[in-house]
């Protein structure tokens, strides 16, 4: 049974996901502000993770220096605040179906980033790098075709609206008369989100060895996000009502995105790499896409068009391209490493 239970982890961890996108756009389309959204959220998130950083590594932490404090405070800004509001913004102009499905990207354009960056290589003659590139091209075309390209809608025959608000957004939302600029711009700045998600990730790998407590290196930038995205929302945001919660689906959105996005799934991804690895992880996004794509339809009333669809499939494609080179040179480097132990073995003993 333990053998099991990364898998079984797995589907947790994305169908948390798929909680955290539907209610996230059923709260948009309630009214809520997305930039109040992403504080109450961080909020939450701080409340979870700092007593549980203070108890289990608090002791142990290095010493926090001014200029790693000011290296944390802008992935937090980068990363966080300027990522889930970008996110929010985005996903109140288009789905959440096309949310999960673009989060697919992610692996690939943090390759990308880290290509640019000279930290990842492309060995053009190898199946390797031409699986990374293709997968590149492939996830661009997906992206293209979502935003681009909507095609015939895909009635399903049971709709049930979780708020009726909700209805009134697909309206604006779901055009398939020509282009809809907005659901354009709505692809656009999820593209973008994920590319400032994606630096943040290449970056924490430049700033974690100064600060090595994954914890209270994780808490610290929650709770800087959250002071940050608290300034944002003050300053965007001019409706007082705006700021009340109630017993509601906003109360609900909020909650659970702190507590069960950024505490729980933080937690078992983590038990994850450290069982199977990042790789396995990243295997198990489209999931994600799946049960968003089946809920939204059946619990918001989403009307999915073909071209997000087909996008869909060539995003979870062009993953795979790029995570199927990963491996292959994994696997290379692996052999060559173990020749070369092979080798050094058999001087010794012939020595």
């Amino acid at each position: 049974m333990e053998k099991y239970m990364p898998y079984l982890a797995v589907v947790v961890i994305q169908s948390i996901y798929t909680g955290m996108f539907l209610l996230s756009k059923a709260a948009f389309d309630d009214g809520m502000s997305t930039h109040i959204f992403v504080f109450y959220r961080q909020a939450a998130g701080t409340l979870f993770l700092v007593p549980f950083a203070c108890f289990i590594e608090g002791k142990n932490s290095p010493p926090l220096s001014f200029i790693t404090f000011c290296k944390i405070f802008g992935l937090s800004l980068l990363g966080i605040t300027t990522s889930l509001n970008i996110h929010g913004i985005a996903l109140k102009y288009t789905t959440s179906s096309l949310a999960a499905a673009a989060s697919n990207c992610l692996p690939t354009i943090t390759f990308f980033i880290a290509f640019l960056l000279r930290i990842e290589s492309v060995k053009l003659r190898t199946c390797s790098g031409v699986a990374k590139i293709t997968g590149i091209v492939v996830c661009m075309a997906g992206a293209a075709t979502m935003a681009l390209y909507r095609g015939p809608e895909l009635h399903l025959l049971l709709h049930h609206h979780l708020l009726s608000s909700h209805a009134d957004q697909l309206n604006v939302t779901h055009d398939s008369s020509g282009y809809n600029w907005t659901w354009i711009k709505g692809v656009l700045l999820m593209l973008l989100s994920i590319c400032c998600w994606s630096l943040w990730i290449v970056l924490q790998a430049k700033v974690l060895p100064s600060y090595p407590s994954k914890l209270c290196f994780i808490s610290l930038q929650c709770l800087l996000s959250s002071m940050q995205s608290f300034i944002v929302a003050v300053i965007l945001e001019r409706e007082a009502y705006q700021w009340r919660l109630g017993w509601n689906i906003r109360l609900l959105a909020a909650a659970y995105c702190g507590f069960m996005v950024t505490g729980l799934a933080f937690y078992l991804q983590t038990w994850v790499i450290e069982k199977k690895g990042p790789v396995f992880l990243s295997l198990s996004t489209p999931l994600a896409f799946i049960f968003t794509t089946i809920s939204a339809t059946f619990l918001l009333g989403e009307i999915i068009g073909i071209g997000s669809v087909i996008g869909g499939i060539l995003l979870i494609g062009g993953l795979y391209f790029v995570l199927w080179g990963k491996i292959k040179e994994e696997e290379l480097l692996g052999n060559k490493l173990r020749t070369l132990e092979h080798k050094g073995n058999t001087s010794a003993n012939i020595t």
